[in-house]
């Protein structure tokens, strides 16, 4: 075991305190005394801060939204369609539930997946983030905004709910071509799902 030597700082000398030296005919320190020395490590500290809380405020950027932005939104679009199309058809009640549902999960984890990457602080909140508003599909009655909720939607046929599905379904697949890893997985996922609604349980 080697033993690597520990450099101490030496000791004051005889007649200093706290590396201050004292004059012999006077027992106040001859340069600051301790509250002059405080204040002033006091306010560069404070000036410290409150450049870094100017710095941290004066970021203005606007920054494109993440490419999944739109697809969150479409998914709550699709949400918000099928849950106003069991007003219109009410004996394909349960279908149309389970496609709610599924399509509001999907919109979750997309925005899961968006808020990771923007990241949090240490201490769990998250950053000032200002993105510009997605442009909101085909059909969408205003511009998306990340997590937002849709606005209520006029009962959709099963067929034009079909549409919106399978419009999904290739928007997900298309995107998903152009993603790697967990993105691309999500992404073929969710296409593989809105696949599944718009044959499968909406036939």
């Amino acid at each position: 075991m080697v033993r690597v030597p520990i450099r101490l700082p030496a000791l004051p000398h005889a007649g200093c305190t706290s590396g201050i030296l004292l004059d012999r005919h006077d027992p106040r320190p001859s340069s600051v005394d301790r509250r002059t020395a405080l204040r002033l490590a006091g306010g560069t500290t404070m000036g410290a801060l409150a450049v870094g809380a100017a710095a941290g405020c004066a970021d203005d950027t606007v920054y494109e939204p993440d490419p999944l932005a739109a697809q969150e939104f479409m998914a709550r679009a699709d949400a918000a369609a099928a849950t106003a199309a069991i007003a219109l058809t009410p004996q394909r009640h349960s279908a149309l539930t389970t496609v709610a549902t599924e399509r509001t999960a999907h919109a979750d984890a997309l925005l899961a997946e968006i808020n990771r990457v923007i990241g949090v602080y240490g201490d769990g909140t998250t950053p000032a983030h200002r993105t510009r508003a997605v442009d909101a599909p085909a059909g969408a009655s205003a511009p998306a905004t990340s997590g937002a909720a849709v606005p209520p939607v006029a009962p959709p046929t099963i067929e034009e709910l079909r549409d919106r599905l399978v419009t999904s379904q290739q928007s997900a697949a298309e995107l998903a071509r152009g993603q790697s890893g967990y993105r691309a997985g999500l992404l073929a996922s969710i296409s593989a799902a809105c696949a599944t609604e718009a044959g499968v349980l909406l036939t």
